[in-house]
């Protein structure tokens, strides 16, 4: 990777840091299973409660720091649910209800486990009632979730859902006979040697724990290695779709995991098959929001430049996101602990694909044969234009090799000549990704005397701005012969050799 591409990222999250967005982070990127960067910044804990007032020896962040998970632990249910499946234990198409009987009131009885993995069931995000005011113990709040009604149809809607998750944990727990902490210490955590995995961390590992949330309304205080999340909090802290504590480097052993195929050191966790069932997206008829089975896809407002219909990855609502690039066998980690003290503030989304942003300009793009190309830059809201003189007096072809990994919906290279450099036709555009490197080519019309390469990249309607890795352009050809006359002033393109 590209060490100063990585080092960028130190300036990115001192802009986090700086905007009080969280007092601290984690980050590690590995690729090819070599961590190519792991680094704290600021503060595992630094208040006192939601005013801000400091402690009187705060805690630095170090690189081994745990943080809870909040909904990444939803990864880890999504994988002990297939493990279920590699065993012939689950049909994922199955109703819930033959599992879980108590599912099949309020029309629930034909709602699958799958449909449930991908936020299709069609219940709400969030149980109608607070769990922790659910009277009775653990099970009977589980009970509760389990008789929810429908906010929707099933398959007509996504919606990303707890409850769906909730669910999920106490199937695990009906059929392995194993509460889901057991099942993912003993069949995930322990064979990875995933040691600072855990639900409920020991008041002994605190000193390595990034302090959370100040939550006087649930008389809970400074939260310090207590789950923050209140319904997981009301099931002892161990949910399927929040309680997870974990630190940068157990997360991406699973991470690597998933990119070894469900392998790790030796360890089968999950078969081939499983693997990309799991990478599947099976809400296709929802754009935007690609998921497979409990993962998200190609989420370009918290992928960044990641973003890929190969790229998979999930945030946790105390500021934690895994962010897998399958082409590039790439982890990338951010941890923060952005609710210390208090859940209000600025967002960590922009954070998180600012960070992605920076691992994808650290991967190197290889050029054919070696040498330099072409490279248009990335960002938003660009119009850089790449020109050459060129010589056609009958119809002829313009060719050339190029790699490009654009947002499709705005982002796009147009291919343009012109007889005069003043009228312009355009030959042909691309946007998207290319996939790897292509030849492109396109009919030339009589008469042209310039070539042009425009890179557009706009953004235009979107919420947020999301730019991909650029466009690389290399081994111009007119007539089969090189080009070599290229107006270099003021572009914005640049030669790269990666």
């Amino acid at each position: 990777m590209i060490d100063a591409q990585l080092q960028h990222m130190d300036e990115s999250i001192s802009q986090i840091l700086a905007r009080r967005v969280a007092p601290g982070a984690v980050v590690l990127v590995a690729r090819r299973g070599v961590i190519a960067k792991w680094k704290a910044y600021g503060y595992a804990a630094r208040y006192t409660n939601a005013n801000f007032d400091e402690m009187v020896r705060p805690v630095p962040m170090d690189k081994n720091t745990i943080f809870d998970m909040a909904s990444v632990t939803k990864l880890f249910t999504a994988t002990a649910v297939m493990q279920l499946w590699d065993e012939g234990k689950i049909d994922l198409d199955a109703p819930v209800a033959k599992y879980l009987p108590k599912f099949a009131v309020n029309g629930k009885s034909a709602i699958t486990v799958r449909e449930l993995l991908t936020h299709t069931s069609g219940l709400g995000p969030d149980p109608l009632t607070p769990l922790f005011d659910i009277a009775g113990g653990r099970q009977d709040r589980i009970d509760y979730v389990l008789q929810l009604p429908l906010e929707y149809p099933p398959k007509t809607h996504y919606v990303y859902s707890d409850s769906n998750f909730i669910t999920l944990g106490a199937l695990i727990e009906k059929i392995s006979g194993e509460r889901e902490d057991e099942f993912v210490h003993q069949h995930i955590a322990a064979p990875l040697n995933m040691s600072s995995t855990m639900y409920n961390p020991p008041a002994s590992l605190q000193s390595r724990i990034a302090a959370s949330e100040y939550q006087p309304w649930n008389d809970r205080g400074l939260l310090w290695g207590q789950v923050e999340d209140g319904n997981a909090w009301a099931l002892s802290g161990v949910a399927g779709h929040a309680g997870l504590f974990s630190d940068a480097h157990d997360l991406a052993v699973f991470g690597q995991m998933m990119l070894n195929d469900g392998t790790y050191d030796g360890k089968q966790i999950l078969s081939k098959h499983a693997i990309k069932l799991i990478e599947t997206d099976w809400d296709a008829k929802f754009p935007g929001d690609a998921t497979g089975l409990g993962w998200s896809i190609n989420r370009g407002y918290l992928m960044g430049a990641l973003t890929g219909p190969h790229t998979i990855g999930h945030e946790g609502y105390t500021g934690t996101m895994i962010t897998i690039d399958q082409p590039n066998d790439v982890v990338a980690i951010l941890l923060t602990n952005r609710v210390h003290p208090t859940r209000v503030g600025a967002s960590v989304v922009t954070a998180i694909r600012q960070v992605n942003t920076d691992v994808a300009a650290a991967i190197p793009v290889a050029i054919p044969g070696g040498g330099d190309a072409w490279f248009s830059g990335y960002g938003n809201f660009l119009n850089r234009k790449l020109t050459a003189s060129v010589d056609v007096a009958d119809k002829s072809t313009l060719s050339f090799q190029t790699w490009y990994r654009t947002e499709p919906s705005d982002d796009r290279g147009i291919i343009e000549a012109s007889p005069d450099g003043k009228r312009w036709e355009t030959l042909g555009q691309l946007s998207g990704s290319s996939e790897g490197w292509q030849r492109e080519t396109y009919a030339l019309p009589a008469d042209t005397h310039y070539v042009r390469f425009v890179y557009r990249a706009v953004s235009y309607g979107s919420d947020f701005d999301v730019s991909g890795r650029g466009w690389y352009v290399h081994d111009v050809k007119v007539s089969g012969q090189g080009v070599a006359a290229w107006d270099t002033s003021k572009t914005g393109w640049s030669r790269r050799g990666y």
